[in-house]
């Protein structure tokens, strides 16, 4: 087995293990490789380091790619359900979330960008709010 670093076209670096230089050559031809944060098929074998034995098994640094790459996906299909299904209010989500909270405006689901000294604010007034993790998008 062999461990290349790659680039994607969109600038993103990652690793990925084949069994030899041939492998690689002719998966990534084929558009078979792809960047586990882009999904981009463009890539480029970056200079290869030497490594160094770490006591962790490739079995276990292969899976804990794996891992890493299926929670990127997890972020990126939460993305698209949140902005699919609830409508993007922006800077004005602290208000919006207020009005909602107090029934000044429609109930309806948002998202959209706060401080944490807004989040926390609205936390204390029992407004509830989720903040989280904002993976940029496959299309991007």
């Amino acid at each position: 087995m062999i461990v290349y670093d790659l680039g994607c076209s969109a600038g993103h670096v990652f690793e990925a293990w084949f069994k030899d230089s041939a492998t690689f050559e002719k998966q990534a031809r084929q558009g078979k490789v792809a960047c586990p944060t882009c999904g981009a098929t463009e890539v480029t074998r970056g200079p290869q380091a030497t490594r160094v034995a770490t006591g962790v098994s490739r079995d276990k640094a292969v899976k804990a790619a794996e891992q890493r790459a299926e929670m990127r996906q997890a972020l990126r299909d939460l993305r698209k359900a949140v902005e699919s299904n609830c409508e993007n209010v922006g800077d004005r989500f602290a208000e919006e979330a207020r009005k909602i909270h107090y029934g000044e405006t429609e109930a309806r689901a948002i998202y959209g960008e706060t401080t944490a000294e807004e989040a926390k604010a609205l936390d204390e007034e029992g407004v509830p709010v989720a903040r989280l993790p904002w993976i940029e998008r496959d299309d991007a």
